[in-house]
């Protein structure tokens, strides 16, 4: 099997307060489009996305899970086997900003700890900011996530929170191998495996698509709930 046939798979799943953007974040990235128009997400919303990452062919399964509390029995099923996370609040909206702990509980008791990359989004809308930046740099550091401002609207780092999303999950999958490696025991299932005489990483093929063979990075990687 050659090495341009396979491809990873990874389930983001965007989480945050209703009204922070969510929605709009993964139509942007996916489809490049942005409407004024808010409309509640009902559950949960899925869109995906092919980019490539270090030479690795990277599906993104992105996960756009409802911001309200009554949704929340069937939000976190669709938590379970994420490899990632986007933690969204708005720069207009300081009870999202203070949700922020919530929701990464939420995501941590279906998931355990996964990359997570908090999103300031609406940055175009700074002269309504409510959260001081010391303040949001002060809660990533609390919650251990690298924080990006992004602005949805204007088309502003949201390409970058998903690529260094997947740049960070292929990095992780490749040093538990190499560690799996160094102690002569059998990667995890999910990581990467069966290295090639030119120490080329290759990855482990499941189901089929036309012109792809696909792979999970971890395990649960396409399973849809």
């Amino acid at each position: 099997m050659r090495e341009e046939e396979l491809e990873v798979a990874l389930k983001v799943v965007i989480v945050g307060d209703g009204g922070v953007g969510k929605s709009s974040m993964i139509q942007r990235y996916c489809r490049g489009t942005f409407t004024r128009d808010y409309k509640k997400t009902i559950g949960v919303d899925f869109l995906e996305r092919q980019i490539e990452i270090d030479g690795e062919e990277v599906r993104l399964m992105l996960w756009d899970t409802a911001g309200q509390e009554e949704f929340d029995a069937i939000t976190k099923a669709y938590y379970r086997g994420a490899h990632a996370c986007v933690l969204a609040f708005s720069t207009t909206d300081r009870d999202s900003f203070l949700a922020l702990h919530s929701w990464k509980l939420k995501v941590e008791n279906e998931c355990g700890e996964i990359p997570t990359i908090i999103v300031q989004n609406k940055i175009d809308l700074m002269d309504q900011c409510v959260v001081g930046p010391d303040e949001a740099e002060l809660v990533s550091r609390a919650l251990g996530c690298r924080l990006m401002r992004a602005s949805v609207k204007e088309d502003v780092n949201v390409g970058a929170v998903f690529r260094a999303l997947a740049a960070r999950c292929l990095a992780d999958a490749r040093r538990d191998d190499a560690d799996a490696a160094s102690r002569c025991v059998t990667p995890a299932i999910g990581t990467f495996a069966n290295h090639n005489s030119n120490g080329t990483i290759l990855l482990r093929p499941t189901k089929h698509r036309a012109g792809a063979k696909k792979r999970n990075v971890l395990k649960n990687a396409c399973r849809i709930l």
